[in-house]
């Protein structure tokens, strides 16, 4: 800079620029602030008139910017040395202080003075700090000098003049504090974040992210930062902004994960995060505009913290724990916002202020540490060790919910806690006496058994007590209660007391006697099942051996035709019809008799009370009567027919097992003189059984000796009319009766059992001839379904055996299928829809078969996962005049579903290209192919590949 001195002689002439500050050598720190005068935009020269000297010489000077060209800003004081020694100070400009910084656009600090002029004597020496501009002034005796400086800021924070010794001890001093903040600031944070890789709970990486940025804060506030890194000059105030934000996103990240806000409502979680993003998006903007994003980092800072004191109390009303142990630490938290605002707005001034706010931060960081460290191991794993083991025990006593019972034996006191009269609804204390108060309103059947217990225990001194019991209730309802106790044993080997736990289990009997009557009972009528009306007929049957007057009865009723009613009218229209038999029925028994339903639709009674049979003839009738009554259903009457089958005990009857078969072949005779009939067993019956016994016989033979084959039938595609896959059809040939249908041997294995082991080898041979198929002919897109029956569908290891079989053939899996009928489905929907899911998953395909002959399922169709259905010969059969229509509706019913159709029974090729014209894309009939063998399916495989070939 030049300067350019120009001598006022009069003093009366000349208009003061400043007036000087008088310092004296006991001045060793002066606040020149206030008699600063900062003129603004001034350009490239400053003319300004000095500070009267001791003569009243007043003189001008023109002063010249360090950058030509540039329209500078400029501060000028004056000082005047009043005694009579040179005096040495410093001119201290700090880069920053947080003192009337502003909040809206706070001023985050820069190098203010870029040179300082005197009036007289040399330019002023800068030292160095990081801080502050630093210039060493020397002042004559006598001396009145002006000083002009040309500022680099528009706003001088401070100007103070330092005793240059007092200045450094300041500065040591306020390090020393500022490295003890730092220091404390550090552990904290690094001591959270040890403790969050210990414990893991979300409270600890919030808190720590928290104290890692108030540890970063503090560090650039009080200039430690520059000290670790390298920051260019003018990228401070980056940094302040940046620290500042990050200050205010650990805050709400902290509230929301301290409060677990998201279990209160989901809002919540979304707030905090379009918080945090919005803050975010501020630390972006920091490093274009510091300023700004330092002031809406401290406006959500303040505003997160008085949203944070609404939650506390909110929630501190309502008893939540976190909260409430928040309170203090928030509670200086709004302190400290509240001391920085009257910084930052001026209204606090004092040195001291700023370095206090950082320690003050520190502290309130400090107290939130610790109340989540008392929170998270409250109870926790360092607390273990600290009960003893009968506070442990008294704790999971307590915590079990269970009455501690404790009998007094020497005074034969007993004591319940809590009391067990206030359960039953008796006067408190009622069973706080002698043990024998609890007899009367034990159960008649329980009070010999427990007095017998409470006398062995004192008799044998040891032993344990494990006894059920019921107490009878206030209202008369008995309560069951499971006593758990043992006996204490004085010095001289005397019961002293016995202790335990009453333990009330009424809900626990209840569901035994519900899973023991559901055990023997139907489900749907509330009848007797199968085995215990076995059981009863086998104890009837022994008194029967030593006792004339007792000759039971057993009746064995079958509904004609009951299958056509649930295909008709579904499920559950059959399930109300069987109901309403069997109260008909009911009606019809006396004490003595007993009703039971063995299967579906079959029931059977035991007759006691009669033994004439003229009489008992008449009971047959009344239930031939009572079945044929005409059943109102959906604005319809069902009229139903029964076989009855009947044999009174005599002595040639060994076993109840023996009475019920000789009852089965009774009433299956009655069904085939054509049913709705009454048919008393007669011996000759047995040998027409003898011939179903025979079939189950050689069955079981003929599976050893492989006289089972499988036939394949054709399914044609209608388009081309090439095989797309087949059909096996399970064959018997008996070596004496020849071939034998599968509607005669399929019901005795269905009934004894041998239907699954026949459906495993129809499964496994059909995939292995396939297979076979596939490999000599080359991969060709066909398909072999496989029929399944009511027995392999309910079977748990249906899903494996058909995972089993599709890999021992090397078979990809959609090249199979299985079909099942609808009816077969719908006896038990939710347990098929179960298993077809499972087997869905595998990759194979299910067909569902004969499908129309029974509406019942179209409801549940949705939700099976079949990608095919076989409409019923019936349909295409049928010549009523609106057969099209119906096959139509299904077929386009079927597409919508995403199913594809195979139609079965097509007569001739008139009815092939109406079902081709209507979309159907499969046929399955005797048209297109017969069941044929293994040998013919390959070789009409053959010739439809050499004839593609032919045509390639």
């Amino acid at each position: 800079m030049l300067l350019t001195l120009t001598v006022l002689l009069s003093a009366a002439s000349a208009a003061f620029a400043v007036e000087a500050i008088k310092i004296s050598r006991d001045d060793n720190a002066l606040d020149l602030t206030g008699a600063v005068e900062i003129s603004l935009n001034q350009g490239e020269d400053f003319q300004v008139s000095t500070a009267p000297t001791q003569d009243g010489i007043v003189r001008r000077i023109q002063v010249e910017s360090k950058e030509p060209g540039k329209s500078s800003n400029w501060a000028v004081f004056a000082l005047a040395n009043t005694t009579d020694q040179q005096i040495d100070r410093l001119i201290v400009v700090p880069h920053f202080r947080l003192v009337d910084s502003g909040l809206i656009w706070p001023d985050l600090g820069s190098s203010r003075i870029a040179a300082i002029t005197p009036s007289e004597g040399f330019a002023l020496d800068r030292q160095q700090s990081p801080d502050a501009d630093v210039f060493r002034v020397t002042l004559d005796p006598g001396a009145v000098v002006t000083f002009v400086a040309e500022m680099t800021a528009q706003k001088l924070p401070q100007v103070y003049l330092w005793n240059p010794d007092t200045y450094k001890d300041t500065v040591n001093a306020y390090t020393l504090f500022r490295g003890i903040v730092i220091g404390i600031a550090g552990l904290m944070a690094l001591f959270l974040t040890i403790l969050f890789v210990v414990k893991g709970t979300s409270m600890f990486p919030a808190t720590s992210a928290l104290a890692w940025a108030v540890l970063a804060y503090v560090c650039v506030d009080f200039g430690f930062l520059s000290k670790v890194i390298a920051i260019t000059p003018g990228n401070e105030q980056i940094w302040r902004a940046g620290t500042e934000v990050a200050l205010a996103a650990t805050l709400v990240v902290f509230l929301f994960a301290y409060l677990n806000l998201n279990r209160w409502h989901g809002h919540f979680s979304y707030g905090a995060v379009a918080w945090v993003l919005g803050l975010g998006a501020i630390a972006a903007l920091a490093i274009y505009n510091p300023a700004i994003a330092s002031g809406l980092a401290r406006m959500s800072f303040a505003v997160t913290a008085v949203l944070g004191a609404v939650l506390i109390v909110f929630l501190g009303i309502r008893g939540y724990d976190r909260a409430i142990m928040l309170v203090p630490s928030w509670v200086m938290l709004l302190l400290w916002i509240t001391a920085f605002w009257m910084a930052i707005t001026g209204r606090l001034d004092n040195d001291i202020i700023q370095p206090a706010l950082g320690g003050g931060l520190i502290l309130v960081v400090l107290l939130i540490g610790f109340t989540v460290m008392q929170h998270a191991f409250a109870g926790g794993a360092l607390n273990q060790g600290l009960f003893s083991d009968m506070e442990r025990r008294a704790l999971a006593l307590a915590a079990s919910g269970d009455t501690v019972w404790d009998w007094d034996v020497m005074r034969d006191k007993v004591t319940t806690r809590p009391d067990v009269a206030l359960q039953l609804g008796l006067e408190p204390g009622s069973l706080g006496g002698p043990a024998r108060t609890w007899l009367p309103i034990l159960h008649a059947d329980d009070r010999d058994t427990f007095r017998t217990l409470l006398d062995v225990i004192l008799e044998h001194r040891r032993g344990r007590i494990s006894h059920e019991f019921r107490l009878r209730g206030a209202d008369g309802h008995y309560h069951w209660f499971s006593l758990r106790a043992r006996p204490l044993v004085g010095t001289d080997g005397e019961v002293l007391r016995c202790v335990g736990t009453l333990v009330d289990v009424t809900d626990q009997k209840k569901s035994e006697e519900r899973l023991l009557h559901d055990a023997v009972h139907d489900n749907l009528t509330g009848l007797s099942n199968r085995e215990l009306f076995m059981n009863r007929l086998e104890a009837i049957i022994s008194i029967a051996k030593t006792d004339e007057k007792i000759r039971p009865t057993v009746f064995l009723i079958d509904i004609d035709r009951f299958k056509k009613v649930n295909e008709g009218l579904g499920i559950s229209a059959g399930d109300t019809i069987l109901l309403t038999v069997a109260r008909r029925l009911h009606r019809l028994l006396k004490p003595k008799d007993s009703l039971s339903r063995f299967t579906g639709d079959q029931f059977a009674l035991m007759l006691l009370s009669e033994e004439d049979p003229t009489r008992i003839a008449s009971v047959a009738e009344a239930i031939k009567r009572a079945i044929q009554a005409p059943i109102s259903f959906a604005k319809r009457e069902i009229v139903l027919t029964a076989s009855i089958g009947l044999i009174t005990w005599n002595n040639n009857h060994g076993s109840a097992e023996d009475m019920v078969k000789d009852a089965e072949l009774a009433m299956y005779q009655a069904k085939r003189f054509g049913g709705d009939r009454i048919e008393p067993f007669r011996p000759a019956f047995r040998a027409v059984g003898t011939d179903r016994l025979q079939i189950e016989s050689d069955m079981r033979r003929a599976i050893e000796r492989r006289e089972f084959t499988l036939a394949y039938q054709p399914i044609v595609r209608l388009e081309d009319r090439t095989i797309a896959g087949f059909e096996a059809l399970l064959r018997w040939d008996h070596p004496r009766r020849g071939m034998i249908p599968p509607s005669d041997f399929v019901p005795v294995a269905e009934s004894c059992g041998l239907i699954v082991q026949l459906g495993l080898f129809a499964m496994q041979k059909a995939a292995e001839d396939l297979s076979e198929w596939q490999s000599q002919l080359g991969d060709m897109p066909l398909s072999m379904s496989v029929n399944l029956s009511s027995r392999q569908l309910l079977r748990r290891d249906l899903v494996s055996d058909v995972r089993s079989v599709v890999a021992r053939a090397n078979l990809k899996p959609r090249c199979f299928r299985l079909e099942l009928t609808e009816s077969l489905v719908m006896d038990n929907p939710e347990q098929s829809a179960h298993v077809l899911n499972k087997l869905k998953q595998l990759g194979i395909g299910l067909s569902l078969d004969d499908f129309g002959t029974g509406y019942s399922s179209l409801s549940y169709l949705t939700r099976f996962p079949f990608d095919t259905i076989k409409i019923d010969k019936s349909f295409v059969d049928d010549n009523a005049p609106k057969r099209s229509v119906l096959l139509k509706s299904m077929i386009n019913m079927a597409h919508e579903m995403g199913m594809s159709v195979v139609a079965e029974g097509v007569s001739d090729e008139s009815d092939a290209l109406q079902l081709r014209q209507m979309g159907c894309e499969f046929v399955q009939s005797f048209l297109t192919g017969p069941p044929m063998k293994p040998e013919a399916a390959f070789k009409l495989l053959k010739e439809q590949n050499a004839a593609a070939a032919a045509q390639a």
